[in-house]
């Protein structure tokens, strides 16, 4: 007999405990999902950066591994409009970091790109038919997601504010993520881009929770046991923690970010547009001191971080982050450097422990 005080997601998805790994793009592969969904909980599988070859590869090697489900994200963005001028005082405005590093300023500004969710990647889904597919930004066209739903799959995708959890109930989504303020990497925000929108966790997932009638799932500065014992008495019926997988040793993250994970504190984030034109949540880096983590010349997501690939392109090999983007949620430091797979079960563990009281 199940002992978690909500079942629902358990049963629809198919999984043993209410642990979600999130989808960090650039950061997990199937390798973590693979570790995550054989522990019992929900892996995830991040597409927005990778090509359709990449994501066969990724969907291929889970299946070789795993029997469990997955959950499959995309972006749903829409593609912005070439905007020449503002990409000009975007570069002018790294143009002293190309003099101080001898990148060549005049070369033109490599291309930044992650591809919104679309048929070509509709037709994968439909062909793998994984178990749970996620969008960030709100929700792909109607005829896509009437597509993804015909497959079987339970669609979700993150709210910030009460008002888009509504929106997403009602344009069929299945289970809502609730994401709190304090949440790393990109702010799922699509029906403002009002930053003072914003709600923290503990604040968010009761309001979502009573507003909505799909299952709520807690999401920001969810770190350890204790979050999601908090998470669930909140009404939440499970918890998507990023963060908190970004130091196993399954994660994809460079030496000076696994560093930065942990030598981070509380105070060490910030929400920032510079790496590529949308609020997204990063340890705070030297770009981030120097231009302030909010710019009002940034090309609009995701082509702001074309501008500073030949930096990163030279100062990463270093060891160097001061242009580089340092994804992490604000409850860095209660992370642990476990084996994905050992992680999730210690999780559980001690929250049911705990709950058992």
């Amino acid at each position: 007999m199940n002992r978690w005080p909500d079942t629902r997601l358990l049963d629809v998805f198919g999984i043993e405990v209410p642990i979600i790994q999130a989808p960090m793009a650039g950061s997990t592969g199937s390798a973590m999902a693979i570790a995550v969904s054989n522990a019992g909980g929900l892996g995830s599988l991040p597409c927005a950066t990778l090509g359709l070859e990449q994501i066969r590869s990724e969907l291929e090697a889970f299946r070789q591994a795993s029997t469990g489900p997955l959950n499959v994200n995309f972006f749903c963005h829409q593609p912005p409009q070439p905007d020449p001028a503002r990409d000009a005082a975007w570069k002018q405005a790294l143009k002293p970091y190309y003099e101080e590093l001898g990148a060549d300023f005049d070369a033109p500004t490599p291309v930044s790109n992650r591809a919104p969710f679309d048929d070509a990647t509709c037709q994968l889904v439909e062909q793998f038919k994984p178990a749970v597919v996620s969008f960030h930004f709100g929700l792909p066209d109607a005829d896509l997601l009437e597509r993804v739903k015909a497959t079987g799959a339970r669609v979700l995708s993150s709210a910030t504010t009460v008002d888009e959890a509504v929106w997403l109930e009602q344009h069929g989504c299945d289970a809502i993520i609730a994401m709190g303020y304090e949440a790393g990497g990109h702010r799922g925000m699509f029906l403002s881009n009002d930053l003072n929108t914003q709600v923290g966790t503990m604040a968010l997932v009761p309001q979502i929770v009573d507003a909505v009638k799909v299952p709520v799932i807690a999401a920001g500065g969810i770190g350890d046991h204790r979050g999601i014992v908090a998470a669930l008495a909140l009404g939440a019926s499970a918890v998507q923690l990023g963060t908190a997988y970004l130091l196993c040793p399954e994660a994809k993250v460079s030496t000076a970010h696994r560093q930065a994970l942990q030598n981070a504190k509380d105070s060490d984030t910030a929400v920032t547009n510079l790496f590529t034109g949308r609020p997204a949540r990063g340890i705070n880096t030297r770009i981030m001191r120097e231009l302030g983590p909010m710019s009002v010349l940034v090309p609009h997501f995701p082509l702001a971080g074309g501008a500073l690939m030949p930096l990163r392109a030279i100062s990463e090999p270093t060891g160097s982050s001061d242009f580089s983007n340092l994804w992490s949620g604000q409850a860095a430091r209660l992370g642990q450097a476990l084996p994905a797979g050992e992680l999730t079960r210690s999780l559980a563990q001690k929250a049911l422990a705990q709950l058992l009281r």
